[in-house]
């Protein structure tokens, strides 16, 4: 008689090798960037997943350090939100659960730049 293999009870709640960011969180954000793109202010882009954090780096020329990172944190998802726009200096700008408000502060920064 065979016995079955066993699998340990909490499989399906195992953690993601790497955090990545869903389709429609790419678009929102790919939609901001876009913008930017149009606008001369941005001209490259990077996307890093890692083992806790998913990042969308945005440059100015290719060979630089990021303008801004967007990342998401699931582990901070029950505190301060999974979601920051961080600034050139590490400098947080906006945390929060929902990536579309945390947008919002680089969306004010475009606002500017066009009306410039």
């Amino acid at each position: 008689m065979n016995s079955p293999v066993s699998q340990p009870a909490n499989l399906h709640q195992l953690p993601p090798a790497q955090v990545a960011f869903h389709r429609k969180e790419l678009s929102l954000i790919l939609s901001l960037y876009g913008r930017f793109v149009a606008a001369g202010e941005w001209r490259d882009y990077g996307i890093s997943c890692l083992r806790e954090v998913a990042i969308f780096s945005v440059f100015r020329r290719t060979a630089e350090t990021p303008l801004y990172r967007i990342e998401k944190r699931p582990k901070l998802r029950d505190k301060q939100g999974m979601y920051a726009v961080v600034g050139l200096d590490g400098q947080i700008l906006r945390r929060g659960h929902d990536l579309k408000t945390v947008l919002r502060v680089l969306e004010r920064k475009l606002i500017r730049a066009v009306g410039d």
